[in-house]
């Protein structure tokens, strides 16, 4: 097999596990890829492997949210930096940009993989996604390879320095590896503080609804994206925002219940003590959020 074989190969399964989640960065590998490429058949050729690759990573995400809906989402988003606003900044974005936010995901830290669920939770066309997927992963590619083009003196230079200095490598990387870590430990636990607050069984919610409580007040704050496609019988579709306005109307005194589909309620939390400190005692997240919801109505 030759160099540039073995670079393709490299490339393909770079590229298709950064977009299926790991943590191994693509975008090194295709600027080195590039510079040691001598003729631009060999960078085009290298571009239409890793977008091949990145679509066979989104059709994987594409289907999995086609069937599983936002319960992809829940999972995807426990693994990132910012669980409680992973799904909602990629909504929004999704919302305002429509297909073409696919274009732009592979640009944008995080989106790239919760985009492509998205679009198959809210029943996208398959084709309208594979071309602006396929567009995306092409321009996101090109930037890249094209960058190592340019730039192959210094990069090579940069990649010969390495080599040489192996120990010094391995140490910076040892370094960075653990700040990372520390970070992420950092990260844990500021979450996991926004998490807590007064919380109530779903179980509980759920009694309350079958004995037709006059007083309960039900609040879905998953994505307006989700909402729409999964619509939720009694549940009044909110935000932040649109909570706190429609609280208005109820009496203080009323149970208000939040319900979200993110990690560790952390969004149905944040609400709940909004409406607590406008008066609302009885304001309370639903422990397990929608995955919990769903379970329960699954086992009646």
């Amino acid at each position: 097999m030759s160099l540039f074989e073995t670079t393709e190969v490299l490339v393909f399964f770079n590229v298709l596990l950064q977009q299926l989640g790991a943590p191994v960065p693509a975008v090194p590998t295709l600027i080195l890829s590039a510079s040691l490429s001598g003729e631009w058949t060999g960078i085009f050729l290298l571009a239409i492997v890793a977008t091949s690759a990145s679509l066979i990573a989104d059709w994987a995400w594409y289907f999995a949210g086609r069937f599983y809906g936002y319960r992809v989402l829940a999972v995807l988003c426990k693994l990132s930096i910012n669980p409680e606003s992973c799904v909602s900044q990629t909504e929004s974005r999704f919302r305002v940009w429509g297909p073409w936010s696919l274009v732009v995901a592979k640009f944008i830290p995080g989106f790239s993989t919760v985009a492509p669920p998205i679009a198959g939770a809210v029943k996208m066309s398959l084709f309208a996604f594979t071309v602006a997927s396929a567009a995306g992963a092409f321009l996101w590619a090109m930037a890249a390879l094209m960058a190592g083009w340019l730039f192959k003196n210094e990069v090579n230079a940069v990649y010969a320095l390495l080599k040489d200095n192996l120990f010094v490598l391995a140490v910076v990387a040892a370094l960075i590896c653990s700040l990372w870590l520390m970070w992420k430990l950092m990260q844990r636990d500021a979450f996991r503080a926004k998490a807590n607050g007064a919380k109530i069984e779903v179980h509980d919610v759920f009694q309350r609804v079958q004995a037709g409580d006059s007083s309960l007040r039900l609040i879905d704050l998953r994505p307006a994206v989700v909402q729409q496609a999964e619509p939720l019988a009694g549940w009044l579709p909110a935000n932040a925002d649109t909570a706190l306005s429609a609280a208005r109307a109820w009496n203080k005194n009323d149970l208000i219940v939040t319900m979200c589909a993110c990690p560790n309620d952390v969004s149905a939390s944040q609400v709940a003590d909004l409406l607590r400190k406008q008066g609302y005692s009885k304001a309370k997240a639903m422990q397990g959020g929608y995955d919990a919801w769903l379970a329960r109505n699954a086992s009646n």
